[in-house]
């Protein structure tokens, strides 16, 4: 729940009070909010992306792309880069004014020995595990769950089961976090988001719906399930669809060439093959697993 990785942005002037913004030795966009470093940075195919430092306090025209660690999302623009600082400037202060209280204790969760503990609040405990964690909520705290939300256990997981207590709780989160939160139950729990507010996701509101609904349209369709720049065929790339993609168990899988800069464009939940378009290849293959099965290689 690091308040780089995703963006929710807001219509109005970002609230820029405590961030510190420059270009870094190499050209870079980078901006400071406390210990915690940004920056835009450029990948080899194109692409922008969210990377930080932490607890570097060189002068920000003094660091470069080597200083930066990690892939916190994507960013369009410059103009979004300062939207999310402005974000991540925001979920900071509001977390100064929580009372968490970090802590040891010897608990047992359903993920392992509990490591360390955040107290949120009394019967609001965060678990962190060698391996997972998550949420326990006392028995008068779950009761105070929505109904189609709760559990019959009072642990929740922080991948997802997390953005229940937050939004059961919201005096307890930042602001960052209640909007994470809501997109996190409009993305994974639809159907029970609809019943909750009493209306219908558009499309885009929701990632497992528009998931649904992608996989409901091509359901006949050839997906790819897998893609390689061709040896053979310079600007093409040589990918191996199925029917209904790799959701489907079996199926047989055929090869197809697909412009590389076409392919590039895929939307999110994969590519979808036009067999009016898209040439079946059946010539020597990029893929060593598909070498020698009688494609002439």
């Amino acid at each position: 729940m690091t308040a780089a990785l995703n963006s929710n942005m807001a219509a109005s002037t970002p609230d820029l009070s405590g961030v510190e913004f420059a270009t870094s030795a190499d050209g870079l966009p980078v901006a400071r909010i406390g210990d915690l470093v940004l920056a835009m940075i450029t990948s080899p195919s194109g692409f922008a992306f969210l990377a930080s430092a932490l607890a570097d306090r060189r002068p920000l025209a003094d660091l470069t792309r080597a200083d930066f660690i990690g892939h916190e999302g994507r960013v369009a623009e410059e103009t979004e880069f300062r939207a999310r600082v402005a974000e991540t400037a925001g979920h900071k202060r509001d977390l100064a004014k929580l009372n968490r209280v970090q802590t040891r204790t010897r608990v047992s969760t359903p993920w392992g020995g509990s490591q360390m503990a955040v107290i949120y609040a009394e019967g609001v405990v965060a678990h962190m595990t060698a391996g997972h964690g998550g949420f326990h909520l006392s028995a008068d705290r779950n009761a105070k769950v929505h109904s189609l939300l709760r559990k019959d256990t009072p642990w929740y997981e922080e991948d997802c089961e997390w953005a229940i207590v937050a939004i059961s709780f919201p005096d307890l989160f930042t602001a960052y976090e209640r909007s994470m939160a809501e997109k996190t139950i409009r993305s994974s729990s639809p159907d029970v988001w609809e019943k909750i507010h009493g209306r219908t996701l558009a499309e885009g509101e929701s990632w497992a719906r528009d998931r649904r609904a992608f996989d409901q349209r091509h359901a006949v369709d050839y997906i790819v399930i897998s893609a390689i720049l061709s040896d053979q065929r310079p600007g093409m790339t040589e990918v191996v669809a199925k029917i209904g993609g790799g959701h489907i168990r079996d199926g047989e899988e055929r090869r197809f060439l697909v412009a590389s800069d076409e392919y590039a464009g895929r939307g999110r939940f994969g590519f979808v093959i036009d067999l009016a378009r898209h040439a079946e290849y059946d010539g020597p293959s990029s893929f060593i697993g598909w070498r020698g099965r009688g494609d002439g290689s």
